[in-house]
């Protein structure tokens, strides 16, 4: 079912500074800021040759990430993020096997434009996974 991881996700208090460490100490080439009210995230991605990182910052009151930033105020690895070749026969699977989808189960657009699911952490280990179709 999983393809290729597509990207890490890791939320930071300050996007602009954590952009600029990447691009300016590291190297990378860094995305321009996408705001994703519905999702409630500020993202930029760091294009890497075989993946991409996300860099996410609260957007709005009751961003998921400012709850995670409050608990880790330096900021921290929020998800993974692997590809599906079919996201509702994904979803279906997992919930067959008694994996929890977060929400309502319906795959919301995400930053790349292609519908993503959120499972729960606590059935993958303490990990938040994403789904994307790809």
């Amino acid at each position: 079912m999983l393809g290729r991881v597509n990207h890490v996700a890791i939320a930071v208090p300050d996007l602009a500074a954590a952009a600029a460490a990447y691009r300016d100490t590291l190297g990378a080439v860094v995305s321009a800021p996408q705001a994703l009210p519905e999702h409630g995230v500020t993202v930029v991605f760091v294009e890497l040759p075989n993946t991409k990182v996300e860099l996410l910052e609260p957007l709005g009151e009751g961003s998921p990430i400012a709850a995670f930033l409050a608990k880790n105020p330096a900021g921290g690895m929020h998800h993974i993020c692997y590809e599906v070749a079919d996201i509702a026969a994904a979803r279906d699977g997992l919930v067959q096997a008694g994996a929890r989808v977060l929400g309502d189960g319906t795959p919301r657009t995400g930053a790349h434009g292609k519908p993503v699911l959120f499972l729960h952490p606590k059935d993958f280990f303490g990990t938040l996974i994403e789904l994307e179709e790809v």
